[in-house]
């Protein structure tokens, strides 16, 4: 036993020895190698890496001028990732109801959530435990509804009613949307009648295909049927009325507002945002490390900055209807570059909102890693200070 443990202690040392010389051999060369301990720098090296060539990535869509799908009560516009390949986590949708009209009862598997710009609706959902809530809604409020929950909005009052929808699923339109017409309408009508009660005459005089969005009479904002919400309590309602809260964030450059799960407890899966911002005003370079966002524009001109997951920048100007998808952990900024104030709505597909900021970064690191990273030295560092996200600025000069 202890002659074995000699020889391979003697073995042990030579090729040791042999390692050793191998690894000063390599050492000399500079070739970088790297093999179990065998680990050198590299003599020839590049200053940076250079910049990936090639068009940049593109993150914005014209909602507004997409096709239309148009049925007697309303419409919809809608971009999908088939429209804009970028955007798989998040699709984004406009609905526009006549007075009057409403959108059938149906349902998602995907969550859905909503801004509503003008116009007053109703919305009825019926959760998978046979839970009902009848809600009015006015502009400024938000809808939420989870996948699988059926759900219907109709306008009240005369004025047409619209909305910003998003859905957590950049298929949704394709990939899962069930109407209570359509389903209806598939079946035979004893089989109906048996199920749901009534005669099969009743069923055979409904429509054969998907109403969508069918024109009724209108429903006064004090009448009867307006008046018969029965609104959840705030741990489950499907309402939240946005933009009379306190914001966010509020500064010379505008105000920010967020509901996310912690706000508005029924949105799990989601968040909203609305962002109006002075003139010239500028939002940060930030990214979000858990989230897509997608967002429209409803008032002004802003510049979209992106740096994307391709390691490209890419930037875009976009007026009222169009909207912009930005990556998960795509460093982003916002500037207003037009007249006037400017409003944006915004959508993650998380219901926790969280946001990293450059400038949280960059007043946090120690200076001489700073100074490392930048490759200069460590007195042209300049003092960075934590700062608002959301910041006044000078007018572009346009």
């Amino acid at each position: 036993m202890i002659a074995t443990n000699r020889r391979g202690f003697l073995w042990t040392v030579a090729s040791g020895s042999g390692l050793l010389a191998a690894s000063k051999a390599t050492a000399a060369t500079g070739d970088g190698t790297a093999a179990g301990y065998d680990v050198n720098g590299a003599a020839d090296f590049l200053p940076t890496i250079p910049r990936k060539s090639g068009d940049p990535m593109i993150f914005t869509a014209d909602l507004d001028k997409g096709p239309i799908k148009a049925t007697s009560g309303g419409w919809a516009r809608e971009v999908t990732t088939r429209k804009l390949p970028i955007a798989t986590g998040i699709a984004g949708a406009h609905l526009y109801i006549n007075a009057g009209g409403s959108r059938e009862m149906h349902w998602h598997n995907s969550a859905e959530l909503a801004y509503v710009i003008d116009g007053r609706c109703q919305i009825t959902v019926v959760d998978p435990q046979g839970s009902t809530e009848v809600a009015n809604l006015s502009p400024g409020d938000l809808w939420y509804f989870p996948k699988g929950h059926s759900h219907a909005i109709q306008t009240l009052g005369e004025t047409p009613c619209h909305a910003i929808l998003a859905f957590d699923d950049g298929l949704y339109s394709e990939h899962g949307t069930f109407g209570l017409s359509d389903f209806v309408s598939r079946y035979d009508s004893r089989t109906l009648a048996a199920a749901l009660g009534g005669s099969s005459d009743f069923y055979d005089g409904l429509p054969k295909a998907e109403t969508y969005i069918e024109q009724g009479r209108p429903i006064a904002l004090d009448g009867p049927q307006a008046q018969a919400a029965r609104q959840l309590d705030p741990q489950r309602t499907h309402r939240y009325s946005l933009t009379t809260q306190e914001p966010k964030l509020r500064s010379p450059g505008g105000e920010f507002y967020v509901a996310s799960s912690v706000e508005f407890p029924a949105s799990t899966s989601m968040s909203a945002t609305f962002l109006r911002m002075r003139e010239g005003a500028l939002y940060a370079p930030h990214w979000h490390p858990e989230a897509n966002e997608w967002q429209y524009v409803l008032k002004g001109r802003v510049r979209f900055e992106l740096f994307g997951p391709d390691k490209r920048m890419a930037s875009a100007e976009l007026t009222p209807g169009q909207c912009a998808y930005l990556p998960m952990n795509g460093g982003h900024s916002i500037q207003n570059t037009g007249s006037g104030d400017a409003e944006i709505v915004g959508v993650l597909d998380n219901g926790s909102y969280r946001e990293s900021t450059l400038s949280d970064w960059l007043a946090s690191a120690p200076r001489h890693l700073l100074a490392n990273n930048f490759g200069v030295p460590e007195d042209a560092v300049i003092d960075f200070a934590k700062r608002p996200p959301l910041a006044a600025a000078e007018p572009i000069k346009r």
